[in-house]
């Protein structure tokens, strides 16, 4: 599995991060704060990968939050304005995830 800055067209310190209303919305309800969504996205490694989602292609990072709770972050990449878009978070079910988060239970 590799890290966000992998798939980054130059350096993550070059990207704004951009929080759609809903991922604001549900990180309010989650009590998720921006300093944990900011250590997933630098430390945390893409699980998933759509690459043909419409408009922008995005990533399920798994990663351990500022208060090192675990949690999902569903980013979307916009190579050209340099802007990762940042869709939902949350904290991974282990009913729904095995293998630290990082792999869907079948």
């Amino acid at each position: 599995m590799k890290k966000l800055f992998q798939a980054l067209n130059g350096s993550y310190a070059d990207y704004e991060i951009e929080y759609r209303i809903h991922a604001t919305r549900r990180m309010f309800q989650r009590n998720i704060y921006e300093d944990d969504v900011e250590t997933v996205l630098k430390e945390g490694k893409i699980i998933e990968q759509y690459d043909d989602d419409f408009p922008l292609p995005s990533f399920l990072i798994n990663g351990i939050g500022y208060e090192k709770t675990p949690l999902h972050v569903v980013v979307a990449l916009n190579s050209i304005e340099q802007k990762l878009i940042i869709i939902t978070v949350y904290k991974p079910d282990s009913l729904k995830w095995t293998n630290k988060f990082s792999r869907r239970i079948k």
